[in-house]
């Protein structure tokens, strides 16, 4: 079964060159051109993945993705973003994208992004699924769930994986780089900030205290060390 790429994009031309090229790549593409109708799309035709473009007419991409995060939308979000937007890629990824591409873009580059995205998640199904515990703190890696005490938060998909990745290294120093490797398939892009931006997000779920983190550990210079 070929796997079903959204496109949410307002330029016509892009979408146009956009569905030609990921039509000889083998998947099946559908294509919004405003941010509500995105949306509606997203739910009813359940992609694999989406590429969304952050400024829409009717609803921006931003909202968009905080949307369909809190619908439960599990699938990868990669954000299109104009060059030197920094603020909106940090909030893209704090509302839940798992990745973001700065327009103009390469082909091949974003290729290699939807790519990666869509092996690591076959790679998670293809795993049985569990429910991990430590502490206070109980992961449902199937229902994509953190509790702690009393509190309970929603996964996305990304910070499944990166979690994931750091408890099968329980008590080793997982490096930035590799983080990026191992989770995004590729190590050129994106930047070691991302990762930082993950692990912030992840702390403010598992952690009692995310300024004095119990569970992810800081490494300077290096990165994280998963203590649980």
């Amino acid at each position: 079964m070929y796997a079903k790429i959204l496109i949410i994009e307002d330029e016509k031309d892009l979408i146009k060159g956009l569905k030609l090229n990921l039509t000889d790549e083998g998947y099946e593409v559908e294509y919004a051109l405003s941010g509500l109708s995105g949306l509606e799309k997203a739910l009813k035709y359940k992609p694999d993945l989406i590429l969304l473009d952050i400024m829409l007419p009717e609803m921006d991409g931003l909202d968009v993705c905080r949307k369909l995060r809190q619908k439960k939308f599990a699938s990868p979000i990669i954000m299109l973003t104009a060059k030197g937007d920094e603020i909106d890629k940090v909030v893209g990824l704090e509302i839940g994208a798992d990745d973001y591409i700065t327009k103009p873009f390469s082909l091949r580059e974003l290729l290699a992004r939807i790519k990666a995205h869509l092996r690591r998640t076959q790679r998670k199904k293809d795993v049985i699924s569990d429910v991990y515990s430590f502490g206070d703190v109980k992961i449902d890696f199937i229902r994509f769930k953190i509790s702690c005490k009393e509190r309970s938060y929603s996964l996305t998909s990304m910070e499944m994986d990166i979690l994931k990745y750091l408890i099968s290294h329980s008590g080793e120093v997982v490096t930035r780089e590799n983080l990026l490797d191992k989770i995004w398939g590729f190590k050129s892009s994106p930047t070691t900030r991302t990762i930082d931006n993950h692990i912030l997000k992840l702390r403010k779920k598992i952690e009692e205290d995310p300024a004095y983190p119990r569970y992810i550990l800081s490494v300077y210079g290096e990165g994280y060390r998963f203590m649980g």
